[in-house]
């Protein structure tokens, strides 16, 4: 993929919006880098989509000209020209955009105040957001098995929410079906699950998509401390990501 500048802006959104992607991006192969800056540019603007007005229907004006990008991309015709949808649709396969459409469609439920209806809600929330973007960055980068990219994005993207909660809150959202420290734990505990069952079958995956699923190992610490000290979450005192670049770059390791 040639380098332009709508793939500099892509860049700098993620650096910007998403500084841990960014890191990551930048341990895969030249050639796919690009593909992965796209992609993240694109999650960071679906995902702050919702969260730039108060106006329920401008949001949804927002997201819906997301899936009309997708929508265009995955028909195979003349895609809108905008920053970060051109060098998408230079990348994205129609099925990856059609699971791209379901992200952004899940992404609704942060324009409202319901809350999840009940934990496979939750849960089917979070493999639509998190794992279907691992598993489309894991594609972009090599062939994978799709069963272990989808539960590290589960267990990546449990972490995010976790971390996500006191500001979810704040906003006036419910993110939690179970508040207790037993249900935040247990909560915790399907991540840490989700992450041992994708790293049982690591070698499904090879060594190039690494960097797509760094993000699940930046989140295990977050979800330890989650899982042992629950009233940290709702404190808002669980670990930020991170990751011992150094040692990932060296080994593939995730």
């Amino acid at each position: 993929m040639t380098w332009s500048d709508d793939l500099n802006a892509c860049a700098a959104i993620v650096e910007r919006g998403d500084p841990l992607r960014f890191r990551t991006a930048m341990l895969a192969p030249v050639a796919q880098r690009a593909a992965l800056f796209a992609l993240y540019a694109f999650n960071v603007e679906v995902s702050r989509a919702p969260w730039v007005t108060q106006e329920a229907m401008i949001a949804e004006m927002r997201l819906q000209w997301w899936r009309d990008v997708l929508g265009e991309i995955a028909g195979g015709g003349t895609v809108r020209r905008h920053e970060v949808a051109t060098p998408l649709a230079a990348v994205l396969s129609a099925e990856q955009a059609k699971l791209l459409d379901e992200l952004v469609a899940a992404r609704r439920w942060d324009i409202y105040r319901d809350p999840f209806e009940d934990i496979d809600d939750l849960h089917r929330y979070i493999d639509q957001t998190s794992g279907h973007l691992m598993w489309v960055a894991a594609s972009l980068l090599g062939q994978a098995a799709q069963a272990p990219v989808r539960r590290a994005g589960f267990a990546a993207g449990i972490g995010a929410w976790l971390r996500a909660v006191p500001a979810l809150e704040a906003a006036g959202r419910v993110p939690l079906l179970d508040g207790t420290p037993g249900g935040v734990s247990a909560l915790a505990q399907t991540g840490l699950a989700a992450l041992r069952e994708a790293r049982a079958a690591r070698a499904q995956i090879p060594r190039c998509c690494a960097p797509a699923l760094l993000t699940a190992t930046a989140a295990e610490p977050a979800l330890s401390r989650a899982s042992s000290q629950p009233q940290l979450v709702t404190e808002g005192q669980l670990p930020e990501p991170g990751l011992p670049f150094t040692l990932c770059a060296a080994t593939g390791r995730w």
